[in-house]
């Protein structure tokens, strides 16, 4: 299939940055969401970040332009898939509300179009089975920051076809993206993999063993992590990391992936890391220095 036109569900974070990449590769695509002014601050974040790769020398005036232009908008699920030959979904990590967003792309995308999921750790299966199409569906899993990270974790449902594996795979390539294609069970690989290091790390730092700095230093000096687990899950979101040990726990009904119930109080209390401006670090706009919690300082 010569896909051509995309869109994209989700205005946030993932979403934009995933707008983005189709966009500067070529892509005709069309931004969704119900929030308009989330709309607005996606296209301002997408030109500044089109700016910082003008700045590195890597993108023209002109090929921001190109881009940008590429790019449309719209606050109508119905109206914004209607000529899609992909859509993507990048909407909150929250299984009602992706299926109720799978009901209405499949109600309103043409009959070949495929519809694909952010999701880093909800069941393809399960969210293919929502609609009349699960051979169409599947899991497109990109890294955040997305222009930047080159992995793209594919995900085949119980009945997503080879055709449209490859096809993904395919399109990945084109966004200069790396594909792994994995099977459908709690976790993926990512999150399989990462999220109960992180949750350690949360225990470790729980039961006294060591503290915040400590810990992300052994992990990044002693282990070559760019960045320490404590500092990646106030960079994910602490809600995110405990809504992903969940669906695990759930999943596999292992208690190893239960949440540390220091990272259940955090998200209680609102301290949701990067986002929220404090989780194990305290994060103040324009500035890159990082500060421990108050609540962690020996």
């Amino acid at each position: 299939m010569n896909i051509t036109n995309v869109s994209v569900i989700g205005a946030g974070t993932m979403g934009n940055g995933i707008a983005h990449v189709f966009a500067q590769t070529g892509f005709s695509v069309t931004l969704i969401d119900v929030n308009a002014s989330q709309l607005e601050k996606a296209i301002a974040t997408i030109s500044k970040n089109l700016d910082r790769q003008i700045v590195k020398g890597s993108l023209t005036e002109e090929q921001k332009t190109a881009t940008l232009n590429n790019i449309t908008t719209n606050t109508s699920v119905a109206e914004g898939v209607k000529s899609a030959q992909l859509v993507v979904e990048a909407a909150t990590e929250n299984i009602n509300l992706k299926l109720e967003i799978f009901k209405q792309m499949d109600a309103s995308a043409p009959s070949g179009c495929i519809l694909a999921t952010n999701t880093s750790s909800i069941s393809i299966t399960k969210i293919a089975a929502v609609t009349k199409r699960p051979d169409l569906v599947i899991g497109m899993h990109f890294m955040n920051p997305v222009p930047i990270m080159k992995l793209v974790e594919i995900i085949n449902g119980y009945a997503t076809s080879k055709e449209v594996t490859d096809t993904i795979n395919t399109l990945s390539k084109q966004l200069g993206k790396v594909p792994c294609t994995v099977n459908d069970y709690p976790g993926f690989i990512a999150n399989r993999i990462l999220m109960p290091m992180i949750n350690e790390a949360i225990y470790s730092l729980y039961e006294g063993v060591a503290g915040v700095e400590e810990i992300d230093t052994v992990m990044k000096l002693g282990m070559a992590h760019p960045m320490g687990p404590l500092q990646l899950a106030d960079f994910i979101g602490l809600d995110v990391c405990h809504s992903i040990l969940k669906v695990l726990h759930d999943g596999f009904g292992n208690p190893k992936y239960a949440p540390c119930p220091l990272l259940t109080n955090m998200v209680t209390a609102g301290k949701l890391g990067a986002k929220s401006g404090e989780g194990f670090y305290i994060y103040t706009p324009g500035s890159k220095e990082l500060m421990v919690s108050s609540n962690f300082k020996k």
